[in-house]
């Protein structure tokens, strides 16, 4: 099992480690509703996630529910029953150990933002770069 929380702790969770399938969303859905180039879900069956705290939700299509801390504004969950009937999908990035699972593919891809094809080849730094 894994868990996560939000930013402030207001909401938690319990998951399965074994997910459907762990993915790199670049859809402009995704990233606008968590300020970032992309979005790691990781899918499981819904009734396989154990929720503490309320999480707020709204729809940001038709179909499709985001849930995030009305504390904090952390994004956490994606519901889509039209779409996905009785799974979940939970923003990796949210866990405790963000490594338990790799992430398997990238997708909306014909979304991405221009700068995210290459990006690996720019200077990394450690912590903060030198500012001259």
């Amino acid at each position: 099992m894994l868990t996560g929380r939000c930013h402030c702790g207001a909401i938690s969770y319990v998951m399965l480690a074994q997910v459907l399938h762990h993915a790199l969303c670049h859809c402009a859905d995704c990233r606008r509703s968590a300020g970032a180039p992309m979005v790691g879900w990781a899918m499981l069956p819904a009734d396989q996630l154990q929720v503490s705290g309320e999480p707020k939700s709204y729809a940001s299509s038709a179909d499709a529910r985001r849930e995030f801390c009305g504390n904090c504004g952390t994004g956490l969950f994606y519901r889509n029953e039209a779409m996905l009937p009785g799974l979940v999908d939970v923003q990796t990035a949210t866990l405790d150990d963000p490594d338990a699972i790799p992430a398997q593919s990238h997708i909306q891809v014909a979304e991405r933002i221009g700068w995210m094809q290459g990006v690996e080849a720019l200077p990394a730094f450690e912590r903060f770069p030198p500012f001259e």
